[in-house]
């Protein structure tokens, strides 16, 4: 079986991920491509978007949330994702189990006696008028019934765990702030969310994982579970077992993927990239040694923001005002901190809506 080093892996990241060249694709379809964009920081994915897309200007995400085909929504690893209204309705109840199990273990205790049918009904009941709703402005709502329960507690399994939601706009808007405001995402769809498939069969696991490889691979079942939050994907990934083709890392892992997904010889050159904070590109993998040096893993956790040289994690950066500020991890040489500062100035203009160029790079 082919042995595929870290460096060959990096390179089919950055190319699933868009990485590697930007992509003329709509935004729509790039958010479909990569399964969506983690988004809990509401003005990360236009970043995300920016570093992977030819011409990408923001108003054309701004209006897709707008025009309710790309929703913000609780769904993989219990994370806020920017994903397609299909992917938000074809793959919700899939995750129901995952998210109710991910609130629980945070709240367990707090959430002990409380009936969570009972619950999801009070909370449908309070959201029947159509009208978004704050999470405060929720758990008030419902809180009578059981007085003795923490309001986080009640809100945050209400909206992460129970009742399939999305955050309405203005949230998530370019350069408009917004507070979270809460709506059923059946009833700003004005569709209704696919069922679960019925025991025995798992259509919707199975598309997760051809759509994961095709984003993310090539990849181990660890991967795909880190990336999704769902446990429950083994015997999908035996159905499509078939279809795919198999390596191994240099640790002895199984890697799947798709045969005809793109596979870049591992010197292919890699441009400077700025990727916004919890991009998918690092946190959707269990092992990320791919793409950035354990030295460093907890950046990713951390909501750091970072640059990636020659396809490694090799520098954050930060913005104030009309500044990119890029602080390296290690010594650049005169080449990369040349590119660096051209890719930090595109970025400054683009986050300034071109009214600034400006980037720092912080001594070593």
């Amino acid at each position: 079986m082919t042995v595929l080093d870290t460096r060959a892996l990096g390179r089919a990241t950055l190319a699933r991920q868009l990485l590697l060249d930007r992509a003329g694709l709509p935004a729509l379809d790039a958010v479909a491509h990569l399964g969506g964009l983690q988004a809990q920081e509401p003005q990360e994915p236009f970043v995300g978007l920016w570093s992977r897309l030819r011409a990408f200007e923001p108003g054309e995400l701004s209006d897709l949330l707008v025009e309710r085909r790309v929703v913000r929504t609780h769904l993989m690893r219990r994370t806020v994702h920017l994903v397609t209204a299909d992917d938000a309705l074809a793959w919700r109840s899939r995750h129901d189990a995952m998210l109710r199990q991910k609130v629980l273990g945070v709240y367990r205790a707090e959430l002990d006696g409380v009936d969570l049918d009972e619950l999801a009904a009070a909370g449908r009941k309070t959201l029947a008028d159509g009208e978004p709703r704050t999470m405060a402005e929720l758990t008030r709502a419902v809180a009578d019934r059981w007085p003795d329960t923490p309001p986080r507690a009640l809100g945050e399994m209400l909206i992460a765990g129970l009742v399939p939601m999305v955050q309405v706009p203005p949230r998530g808007l370019w350069r408009t702030k917004g507070g979270v405001r809460n709506l059923p995402l059946a009833t700003w769809l004005g569709r209704e969310i696919a069922p679960p498939s019925p025991a025995g069969s798992d259509p919707v696991g199975q598309s997760l994982v051809r759509r994961y490889l095709a984003a993310f691979g090539p990849a181990a079942t660890a991967d795909l579970r880190a990336w999704s939050g769902v446990a429950g994907l083994p015997a999908a990934v035996a159905a499509v077992r078939g279809e795919l083709v198999a390596f191994r890392d240099e640790r002895g892992r199984e890697l799947l993927d798709l045969p005809d997904a793109p596979r870049p010889d591992p010197d292919t050159p890699a441009p400077v990239r700025f990727l916004p904070a919890f991009d998918n590109a690092i946190l959707g993998y269990q092992d990320r040694g791919r793409i950035i040096d354990d030295d460093h893993r907890g950046l990713s956790v951390a909501g750091a923001r970072v640059v990636l040289l020659d396809g490694r994690v090799a520098a954050t950066w930060t913005v104030d005002d009309d500044t990119v500020t890029v602080a390296p991890l290690r010594r650049l040489s005169r080449a990369e901190h040349t590119a660096v500062t051209e890719e930090g100035s595109a970025l400054s203009a683009f986050l300034s809506d071109h009214d600034s160029e400006r980037v720092r790079i912080a001594t070593r």
